[in-house]
């Protein structure tokens, strides 16, 4: 059967790898019932008889089990690992290999970046975190096809639940590599989220961060080329992405987004005091202590998007303390209007609706005076009156120059103009602006301020690309799980959002972390997705969430949203394949523990199929280093079968239940 199998098998260069037949590509086409391999193996009646089942109704059944299993006790021919590892990719423009066409480039675009995945757990770093390798087309297109989601659960505020049916305004916590999972939302997703906000690895060999980020500078700006450019097509037209990095990537970054999103569509580079010294770096070897990181933010198309004005709020006694007191700055907002007096009318403008007035007899005094008058400190004085204390202003209006003209004889007191502004904040009110004698503009402290829940009254200040108001040394009680030097504050989160969105748009996280930007968006009632591939981060965030849907979590913006608990979010995973054999090899301290683990391999399904099982000699392999050696194991396994493809679901060596199989059709939208 043997000679006949390869006779029949070796006339297709589909089945051939550089000219030979090749044992796990077979695999792997038998696995996918490939049409082409079924009806060559049906050519052969002796071939026929051996792998097929014919029914009574005439029907042939293929034997896969029996098919693999005699795949898997004979030898084919490809190279051996220590070739494949040297290979750069010399292949034709369609695809194929140098021996399969005389016509050759130097083909270099998939040197991909995917197998960051294998990183499960927060202790499993590596030097240089990926093992790169050069993909061809095809593989890339089968390792990025949709996924089978598995483990579905459903959390609310009475706990955990089978999840019955998926809904479209489902909150979503998807555990796996991010790169696979954001390819799998583009059929539900593609088009229709508002604001993705990214806090990747810094790339700056911080142990202390969640993320190993310690890898080479050019490899790091590829890992973020394959997400970003995915994350794009799921922006929808008038989405906008936020990244935060530090000073480290902050420039290649730029040009990298500029390249994806397009210069045009660059919005603002935010920078942001974190208040304390390399939140996910360090400041060794540099002559500035590091105080801040920097977000960029790019629309996918920069005529569509709309930025609400968001203010910084700072209890107006902090703000004054801060910004003027310890600054040494020139405060204005020194005067207090002690009584207005008498009103006397100037004149009325019928045409226009504009009365003018003069207050001859007004009274002030500072609020230095007012304190020692009244008993008081000056902090009891702008927390009580702040609709009393003033400052002038130059400012420039029309209003400002009609007002002139119709007062020019008066010089005391204050002048006023009265009249219902026909756009603006005040659209259709009666309002009426006060004027010194000098014709400076009053301007009342509480009309710049607010209060808080609890009643404090908050300085607002619009934003600015400085956002310098936002408390970083004391976000180890935000969420109720404990997450040191990961989490990003609420309150910045809570910027990006409500600039970026309006209630029940769709939030994207693809660096889930500790779970801060999901709960800050559940907090806000927009409809989120966070993708995370560590276990213990994972946990973390389920952790956090429960905390938010139950109403325990009273922390972060919970006081200023009035967040008392509800709604629910649906946690999924990819369902894994080789995942798990990945993870064994980066556990793996010693070389006998790999040399088992590299027998395994030798005889495992997981096997990349140009990689030819007889050729992988262990007393080569004992040679290499330790590091070497894990890099090798990893590089023969088969990226395709990290884990399952969608397209695969209805095979029974996956072992996938009726209910998972429900909600993926109803997740990749199929038998609609």
């Amino acid at each position: 059967m043997k000679q006949e199998l390869e006779e029949l098998l070796s006339q297709q260069k589909i089945f051939l790898v550089e000219g030979v037949l090749n044992k796990n590509k077979l695999a792997l086409l038998a696995r996918r019932y490939d049409p082409e391999l079924l009806n060559i193996l049906m050519e052969d009646e002796k071939v026929a008889s051996h792998f097929f089942s014919t029914l009574e109704t005439g029907i042939q059944i293929f034997k896969k089990d029996v098919f693999l299993q005699f795949l898997n006790n004979k030898e084919f021919l490809p190279d051996s690992f220590t070739a494949y590892k040297t290979k750069i990719g010399l292949a034709t423009e369609n695809g194929e290999y140098l021996s399969e066409n005389k016509n050759v480039v130097l083909n270099f675009p998939y040197k991909d970046c995917v197998l960051e995945g294998g990183q499960t757990k927060e202790d499993a770093k590596r030097q240089e975190i990926f093992f790169n390798e050069t993909l061809a087309p095809s593989e890339i297109n089968r390792l990025l096809d949709d996924k089978v989601l598995t483990n579905f659960k459903r959390f609310d505020k009475d706990g955990e639940h089978e999840v019955e049916e998926l809904n479209n305004t489902d909150n979503l916590i998807i555990k796996g590599n991010n790169l696979i999972a954001l390819h799998s939302l583009k059929n539900r997703f593609a088009g229709r989220i508002k604001l993705i906000y990214i806090d990747p690895p810094y790339n700056t060999g911080s142990d202390s961060f969640g993320y190993n980020d310690s890898f080479n500078h050019s490899t790091w700006l590829t890992f973020m080329k394959n997400r970003l450019e995915v994350a794009r097509e799921l922006l929808s037209d008038d989405g906008i992405l936020w990244v935060q990095t530090d000073d480290g990537e902050v420039n290649y970054l730029g040009v990298l987004l500029d390249g994806i999103f397009g210069r045009d569509n660059f919005i603002n580079l935010v920078t942001v005091k974190t208040k304390i010294g390399g939140v996910s770096g360090s400041s060794e070897g540099k002559s500035l202590k590091d105080a801040t990181e920097f977000i960029q933010v790019y629309a996918k198309n920069k005529e569509s998007i709309s930025l609400k004005p968001i203010f910084a709020m700072t209890p107006v006694w902090e703000y004054i303390q801060t910004e003027y007191i310890e600054a040494g700055k020139s405060w204005k907002y020194t005067s207090v209007l002690l009584d207005l007096g008498e009103k006397v009318l100037i004149k009325t403008d019928d045409e226009n609706g504009r009365a003018y007035y003069h207050y001859p007899n007004v009274k002030t005094c500072s609020v230095k005076q007012y304190a020692n008058d009244n008993g008081l400190t000056e902090e009891e004085v702008y927390n009580s009156i702040p609709e009393k204390i003033f400052q002038s202003t130059n400012a420039q209006s029309s209003v400002r120059t009609t007002l002139i003209r119709e007062t020019e004889n008066i010089e005391s007191g204050f002048v006023s103009v009265s009249y219902i502004p026909s756009k603006g904040k005040n659209q259709g009110k009666l309002i009426e602006i006060f004027y010194t004698n000098t014709k400076r503009m009053v301007m009342f402290l509480s009309d710049m301020l607010t209060e808080d829940s609890e009643g404090n009254l908050l300085y607002k200040e619009k934003l600015t690309t400085l956002w310098d108001s936002i408390q970083y040394n004391n976000l180890s009680k935000e969420g109720l799980i404990d997450f040191p030097n990961g989490k990003k504050p609420e309150k910045l989160l809570q910027n990006i959002i409500e600039m970026s969105t309006e209630e029940n748009d769709i939030v994207l996280d693809f660096f889930g972390g500790s779970g801060s930007t999901a709960a800050t968006s559940h907090k806000l009632k927009r409809q989120y997705i966070s993708i995370e591939q560590i276990d213990g981060q994972i946990e973390k965030t389920i952790e956090r969430l429960v905390n938010v849907t139950s109403g325990k979590d009273e922390k972060g913006i919970s006081k200023d949203v009035n967040w008392t608990g509800g709604g629910s979010f649906v946690y999924a995973e990819l369902k894994n394949d080789a995942q798990d054999f990945k993870d064994a090899i980066l556990d793996m301290t010693t070389t006998e523990e790999l040399l088992e683990l590299f027998e395994i391999a030798k005889k495992s399904s997981f096997l990349a199929y140009r990689i030819n099982p007889k050729k992988l000699k262990a007393s080569e392999f004992e040679k290499l280093s330790l590091a070497e050696q894990k890099q090798i194991l990893s590089e023969i396994i088969d990226n395709n079968n990290l884990y399952v493809n969608y397209s695969d679901i209805d095979d029974s060596d996956y072992g996938i239940s009726a209910e998972d199989k429900k909600l993926n059709h109803e997740f990749y939208r199929k038998g609609e």
